[in-house]
């Protein structure tokens, strides 16, 4: 997978974020990228009588970051030799550093260890969520495994063509980039590609249990059949799309399976990656483009807050992040 050229680690001081990366290192090393490993630290806060901005101040602050500094150069020693590495101590709320991290110097890869969090049944913390949310370039949340190797990746798309033409560009473009980024994962991984999409037929639950209609259910049975075979249709055309760019050799070699599961999307795609043990999600978190802080849909969020396995999250080109680079 030769796409990512300038790639962001994000790790804490465990030995848990150690799979982390070395995922990392060697997708540099495949993509022949830069890479810099991140630690986030706290910023102090005036408090005890020390006003933000004194020597004093200053002086506590550089002590806690270097605090971070050996212990992090320590967790790098291992790897740098084999790729351009730098490391980075980021002050402040971690989310909003990281992602100002990647606007600043243009990283286009996020990855890292969802939160350690013991209250939750959710995999993703609130950081994490933000960082879905409004960081502009592809996220890798990779949850801890007892094997260093994908198995089983599902690429989730929407081939709905019922949206506004500009929307449709967005929704086509990021749909490629999901089915390339997961096929050569998938390669990379020697790991079984199955790409979903859900669907649904607008109005067939009024049209079948309504007492003020009364469409034949022949007819909703023949609405609901044409409504699959043009989702069909429209993944068979996706990834015809997409075949130059993969390649068909590899598409072949692949032998993807294709899911066109009926209901909705935030119900039918998190049960699938559970059915068929997913280890990675490739999915989009945002459709739109050209408005500033329209972040994440709803669908994608819910989607997000049942799944229990890592999750490559990508956003259309042109989004904006609503992050300031300063304050």
């Amino acid at each position: 997978m030769r796409r990512f050229k300038d790639i962001l680690c994000v790790v804490e001081l465990e030995g848990i974020c150690k799979p982390v990366l070395e995922r990392a290192v060697t997708l540099a090393e495949n993509n022949q990228a830069s890479l810099t490993v991140a630690i986030a630290a706290p910023r102090m806060m005036e408090s005890m009588g020390v006003p933000d901005g004194s020597p004093i101040f200053a002086q506590l602050q550089a002590e806690i970051v270097n605090s971070y500094k050996q212990p992090l150069a320590a967790l790098v020693e291992p790897h740098i030799k084999r790729v351009p590495l730098q490391t980075k101590v980021l002050v402040g709320t971690p989310f909003l550093e990281i992602i100002r991290e990647v606007l600043q110097n243009g990283r286009d890869l996020v990855i890292k260890l969802p939160e350690h969090q013991d209250w939750q049944d959710r995999l993703f913390g609130s950081d994490d969520m933000h960082i879905l949310r409004k960081c502009p370039c592809p996220v890798w949340l990779i949850k801890p495994r007892k094997t260093p190797t994908y198995r089983c990746i599902l690429a989730a798309v929407d081939v709905d063509d019922a949206y506004p033409a500009k929307e449709m560009e967005s929704r086509g473009a990021l749909n490629r980039q999901i089915i390339q980024l997961a096929s050569s994962l998938a390669l990379a991984e020697s790991a079984e590609l199955h790409v979903v999409n859900a669907w649904e037929m607008v109005g067939e639950s009024t049209m079948r249990h309504s007492a003020f209609v009364s469409t034949p259910s022949e007819t909703v049975d023949n609405w609901v059949n044409l409504t699959k075979q043009h989702h069909i249709a429209n993944l068979e055309a996706l990834l015809q799309e997409v075949a130059p760019i993969v390649g068909q050799d590899a598409l072949n070699y692949l032998g993807h399976q294709e899911h066109l599961v009926k209901g909705e999307a935030r119900r039918e795609i998190p049960a699938l990656a559970k059915r068929i043990d997913a280890d990675l999600i490739v999915m989009g978190t945002v459709a739109r483009t050209g408005v500033l802080g329209f972040i994440m849909g709803n669908t994608a969020e819910t989607i997000l807050n049942q799944i229990d396995c890592s999750v490559l999250a990508l956003k259309p080109p042109g989004f904006e992040s609503p992050i300031a680079l300063h304050d």
